[in-house]
């Protein structure tokens, strides 16, 4: 039987190849992201609809268009999220922190509590968040991107409590080093910063942690993994990455 799975940053990146994973499964889709233009071309059998989870409304209209849809939700992958600068604390202005904090913690917090209901009252459904690394070890100039995504742990700690009894899985996938748009978008469009990231080393790619996704979800119902770190090889830290030059 299909599931019911709700994708979020689903336009790009790791998102798109989670998205693009459980079409190939034949499970039924509903993908929501702020450039909805791009939904389409990620699995064209979905359901597309806008979503901005920072925006309290347009989370409403999303899960309440999915659930008429596709109906029950079965998985939610709460996938939406960024990083923005390198700011320092001492010197930093505010505004990239607000943006991470209120798109990475309270966005996520925003679709969760709206789809764990439907959740419980369908009997039961899987909770992915994606998170990272940065979350279990700081570095410098990300200190509040890695607080927003130290956050996420005892979020999810308190779903799996709170929902004890109700065969709600939680599971949070938190990848090291990904070649995608991510680094794009932390140093707002420059190209040539963000290829100077992964150069000269073999990060993962989106598929790497899609599979780890479909790989939690796809456990019997009695089997929650609860967190799962992936790094690249080439990686022991944030902060310590084998190069090649």
């Amino acid at each position: 039987m299909s599931r019911h799975v709700v994708v979020t940053g689903a336009s790009s990146g790791i998102g798109a190849a989670i998205a693009r994973h459980f079409a190939r499964k034949g499970d039924r889709l509903s993908l929501g992201a702020r450039r909805t233009e791009r939904l389409p071309e990620v699995a064209p059998s979905a359901f597309c609809h806008q979503l901005d989870v920072c925006d309290a409304a347009s989370v409403e209209r999303f899960v309440a268009a999915t659930i008429a849809k596709n109906g029950p939700i079965d998985v939610l992958v709460n996938n939406a999220g960024l990083a923005r600068g390198t700011e320092q604390i001492a010197t930093g202005e505010g505004v990239a922190w607000r943006e991470m904090i209120e798109t990475n913690v309270l966005g996520l917090l925003e679709v969760t509590r709206r789809v764990l209901p439907h959740m419980i009252d369908n009997g039961g459904g899987h909770v992915v968040v994606i998170g990272s690394i940065a979350g279990h070890k700081a570095y410098v100039g990300g200190g509040v991107y890695c607080g927003s995504k130290r956050a996420l742990q005892p979020i999810c700690e308190a779903i799996r409590m709170e929902t004890l009894g109700k065969n709600v899985r939680v599971t949070s996938v938190d990848p090291g080093m990904v070649d995608t748009e991510f680094s794009v978008v932390r140093f707002s469009g420059d190209k040539e910063r963000a290829e100077k990231v992964y150069a000269g080393t073999r990060p993962l790619v989106a598929d790497d942690v899609a599979e780890c996704v479909l790989f939690a979800v796809d456990r019997p119902a009695h089997v929650n993994l609860d967190t799962i770190v992936v790094m690249p090889t080439d990686q022991a830290n944030p902060q310590m990455v084998h190069r090649t030059n």
